[in-house]
């Protein structure tokens, strides 16, 4: 997803994205291309809060119905404006998409354990618990033996499929505002995220969170910058620590994107961590890619190098050889 362009390509982009996964966001994202007045009202936002996921996801929680025909939104949207922006502006898209596991654990097979993990931006930090999942990867293989739910993606390409379980000894987050697993509005919150026809996402979400309501995850509120060299030194002692993240950078204007890739660079480089990203295809532009990445997929890659094409919810990962 775009962030920080003008606003008809955001939404252009958006609706590609959703394209397939949501066909209610992809025609809203569409019709808003084509209507002038939420069109200008989107221009009095600040450009981070225009971002299409936190407007609908702002206008669900204020009652457009979704799925749903355009009208309903757009009504929300302008006859219920002062509400609707009130929550755009206290809120954020902190997705936290558990999913995205099965797209990540491959990549985490790669390292050497056991693990410490560091997550950026991580939201209320279900995605540090990659242990407590088995994985599906048809048609290539899966991972089964945590006891915890399954979680799948279609495979293509020479996918290495893990064959254990990810040693994780310690584990992490920053995030600046990191949500309380056992907050009730939070967790709403984070539901009401979730597009509108994925029920088995709204599932996979619920089950997430009382995984991680056994043993919450201990996260810093702040800048990922402020508390990055911190949380090195506190995971060092434990494994080997792997910074990741997941749809985060894209939230970073430019100069803080670029400042980001060269400090994990210099981070790998050094020996102080490992590096697994997996963001957008025009979010971290240095990072190395062998061939093109499909619109609407993310890049998943090992210390600045790609190794996958991965669906941004976790759904598919496509091997890059």
């Amino acid at each position: 997803m775009l962030l920080y362009d003008d606003v008809i390509e955001e939404y252009r982009d958006f609706a590609a994205y959703a394209a397939g996964d949501s066909p209610c966001f992809e025609a809203w994202a569409r019709e808003v291309t084509e209507d002038p007045e939420v069109l200008a009202w989107l221009g009095t936002l600040p450009p981070i809060k225009r971002q299409p996921n936190l407007v609908l996801a702002a206008a669900r929680w204020h009652g457009a119905p979704a799925p749903g025909p355009y009208d309903g939104v757009r009504r929300v949207l302008l006859e219920q404006e002062a509400e609707v922006r009130a929550t755009v502006m206290a809120r954020a898209t902190q997705t936290n998409e558990v999913g995205r596991l099965a797209t990540l654990v491959p990549v985490m097979g790669l390292v050497e354990g056991p693990l410490a993990l560091i997550e950026v931006g991580a939201s209320a930090g279900l995605c540090l618990f990659p242990d407590r999942y088995d994985y599906a990867w048809p048609p290539v293989g899966g991972l089964r033996g945590s006891g915890g739910p399954v979680l799948t993606a279609d495979a293509t390409g020479p996918l290495p499929v893990p064959a254990a379980h990810p040693r994780v000894a310690w584990r992490g987050g920053v995030d600046l505002n990191p949500l309380d697993v056992s907050d009730p509005d939070a967790m709403a919150w984070l539901e009401n995220l979730v597009w509108p026809e994925q029920d088995e996402r709204r599932r996979r979400l619920r089950a997430a969170v009382d995984v991680a309501r056994q043993d919450p995850p201990a996260l810093r509120a702040g800048d990922l910058f402020d508390h990055l060299g911190d949380l090195l030194e506190e995971a060092a002692p434990h494994g080997t620590p792997v910074v990741f993240h997941s749809a985060v950078i894209a939230y970073l204007e430019e100069p803080d994107r670029r400042r980001f890739h060269a400090l994990m660079t210099d981070l790998v480089a050094t020996g102080r961590c490992r590096w697994i990203s997996n963001e957008g295809r025009r979010v971290l532009p240095d990072v190395l890619v062998g061939r093109e990445v499909p619109s609407g997929r993310f890049v998943t890659a090992l210390d600045g190098v790609a190794v996958a094409a991965s669906h941004g919810h976790g759904h598919a990962i496509d091997w890059l050889s």
